[in-house]
C-alpha cells in the first residue's frame, strides 16, 4: 500500500522573516522571455530528486515548506527538451513574487567558485601545509560524533579527560601544530594562502604530482565565527573598498608573508575537510546533496528558504570585467548555503571551477532584483487577510497636538514642535504583516534571521 503523504493546505500562508514581497506578472520580470529556461529546468529537476524522496513533512517554518513536491513530481514526470516548453512549465506551476529585505527595493549578490590548486599526498619541501580532516576530539553540542558532512550548528568543544569540555583550538593554534601528527592529513598544499582560500570556498580540486586529482569538501569547523580578512584590509586602509576582491587579497598576502600570517590569525575560524569521490568532470556538490550547475546554482539563507526554490535574479554585474555592467537576467535554483548569506534576497552565485570562475566570482558584490517563484499551492496574501488593519490615521489637528515619534530613534530635528499634517505613523520594531493594497508589498512579521557561527564564505557542501 502506498504511504499517504500529506499535502499543504491550498491557502497555506507564506511567511518569510524580515522581508517584503509583492506579486508580479511574468512580463514584469526583466529578461524572462529571453532566458534559457531549459537550463534552469534541468537544474531545478536535479533538485527535485531529494525533494520527492522526502517522506515526512518538514518540521521547521521556512517559507515554501512542503509545497515544492507538486512541481517537482511534475518535473520528474516530464521530459522537456525545449526552452519554450520549460518556460511554460514554470509559468504553469509557479507564481512570481518580487522579494527584498524589509525597507529595501533590491537584493544583493556575490559569487563563489571551486579552487583548482596543486598539492601532494605526502609532505615535501614544496608542499608543507596540511589539509586536515575532522578530528575525532571535535564535539558539537546537539550532534552525534558520528555525524559528518554537515555544518556545525552548535557550540564546538574538545574534551580533556573524561568530562571537561573546552573551546576547540583556533586557527593560530592549529597552524602552530596543535593537531599535527595525528594522521588527520588528507593532503598537503604549497601555502597557507591556498588553504585559506580553499576554506573560504568550502571545496577544491587538488591536482597531485602524478596527474591525479583529489576532491575535498567542507566537513566541519572549529566553532569560531569567521572574520572576513578583506574587511580588515579595508579598515586598515590597505585596500580601498571599491578595489576589494579575492584576487587583491591574494596579491597582498603573497607580497606580505609576515603580514599575511598576522591577518590570517585575525580569523580564528578553521575549516576541516573530507575527501569525496568525484571525477574531474563532476561539479562540486552543494549542501542539498546535488551537483551544482555553474551560472544556475545559488547559495541562499537556509533559515529562510528551502533548497530547490527557483529565483529569477535581474541586474547588471561585472561579468566581463571589473568595470563592466553585463546584463544578468537569469532563473537560478537554490542548492547551497552559507552562514553569511543572510536575508530573504541574498544569493551567492556558483560560477564553476578554476581561475576564470575565480576572477568573476571574486569581483561580484552587487545589487540585483530578486523574484522568488512560489508554487501555486501557496497563497502569499493569506496571512495578510487575517491580520487586523492599522489604526486610522490621525487628523491634521490631532497630529499637530500629538506629534508621532519613532520610539527607536526619537524625534528628528524640528519634530518636537509639530508633525506634518496627515503624516503616517512610523514603523516600530513590533510591526507585523497587515493586509495591504495590491500595489504595495506584503510585509513578513518576523525579525531579522539570526547569524550562525561562521560567515558566508564557509558554505556547506556534502
Amino acid at each position: 500500500m502506498r504511504r499517504h503523504i500529506p499535502r499543504p493546505h491550498p491557502e497555506w500562508p507564506l511567511q518569510i522573516s524580515g522581508s517584503q514581497y509583492a506579486p508580479a506578472a511574468w512580463t514584469d520580470i526583466p529578461g524572462w522571455s529571453t532566458d534559457d529556461h531549459l537550463a534552469a529546468y534541468r537544474t531545478f529537476r536535479a533538485s527535485c530528486k531529494p525533494i520527492v524522496a522526502q517522506r515526512t513533512p518538514p518540521t521547521d517554518s521556512r517559507a515554501l515548506g512542503w509545497s515544492l513536491r507538486d512541481p517537482c513530481e511534475a518535473a520528474r514526470a516530464d521530459d522537456i527538451k525545449d526552452s519554450g516548453k520549460a518556460a511554460a512549465f514554470f509559468e504553469r506551476h509557479f507564481l512570481p513574487l518580487q522579494i527584498s529585505r524589509l525597507g529595501e527595493d533590491q537584493g544583493f549578490v556575490t559569487g563563489y567558485y571551486e579552487p583548482v590548486i596543486d598539492g601532494s599526498r605526502t609532505q615535501t619541501d614544496v608542499y608543507t601545509v596540511p589539509v586536515y580532516r575532522r578530528p575525532s576530539n571535535l564535539f558539537v553540542r546537539g550532534k552525534k560524533q558520528s555525524d559528518s558532512g554537515l555544518p556545525n550548528k552548535g557550540e564546538v568543544f574538545r574534551k580533556i579527560g573524561r568530562r571537561k569540555l573546552v573551546p576547540y583550538y583556533d586557527r593560530a593554534e592549529i597552524e602552530d601544530g596543535a593537531i599535527a601528527g595525528r594522521g588527520l592529513e588528507i593532503c598537503w598544499l604549497k601555502s597557507q594562502t591556498d588553504l585559506l582560500f580553499t576554506q573560504i570556498q568550502g571545496s577544491a580540486r587538488v591536482h597531485l604530482e602524478d596527474g591525479s586529482t583529489i576532491r575535498i569538501n567542507y566537513d566541519a569547523h572549529n566553532g569560531y565565527p569567521y572574520t572576513p580578512v578583506g574587511r580588515i584590509l579595508i579598515d586598515r586602509g590597505i585596500i580601498p573598498r571599491e578595489q576589494m576582491s579575492m584576487e587583491r587579497i591574494r596579491e597582498w598576502m603573497d607580497q606580505n608573508p609576515d603580514g599575511a600570517k598576522e591577518l590570517r590569525r585575525q580569523n580564528r575560524s578553521y575549516v576541516f575537510f573530507r575527501e569525496v569521490q568525484l571525477s574531474d568532470k563532476d561539479e562540486a556538490v552543494g549542501a542539498q546533496g546535488v551537483p551544482l550547475t555553474p551560472g544556475r546554482s545559488i547559495a541562499v539563507d537556509k533559515s529562510l528558504h528551502v533548497y530547490g526554490t527557483p529565483f529569477f535574479i535581474a541586474g547588471e554585474l561585472p561579468i566581463e570585467s571589473e568595470q563592466s555592467k553585463t546584463p544578468f537576467d537569469r532563473l537560478m535554483v537554490a542548492q547551497d548555503t552559507g552562514s553569511a548569506i543572510v536575508g530573504p534576497a541574498r544569493a551567492d552565485i556558483y560560477f564553476g571551477a578554476g581561475a576564470g570562475a575565480a576572477q568573476v566570482a571574486g569581483r561580484l558584490k552587487n545589487n540585483a532584483r530578486f523574484f522568488m517563484l512560489v508554487p501555486n499551492s501557496l497563497d502569499p496574501t493569506a496571512r495578510g487577510r487575517t491580520m487586523p488593519l492599522p489604526d486610522p490615521r490621525p487628523s491634521a489637528k490631532i497630529a499637530r497636538l500629538f506629534p508621532q515619534t519613532d520610539p527607536l530613534t526619537g524625534p528628528s530635528k524640528g519634530q518636537a514642535k509639530a508633525a506634518p499634517a496627515a503624516a503616517p505613523s512610523p514603523p516600530t520594531a513590533v510591526a507585523t504583516a497587515v493586509p495591504l493594497p495590491a500595489a504595495r508589498p506584503i510585509i513578513a512579521p518576523s525579525p531579522e534571521p539570526r547569524r550562525t557561527h561562521h560567515d558566508r564564505y564557509y558554505r556547506r557542501r556534502r
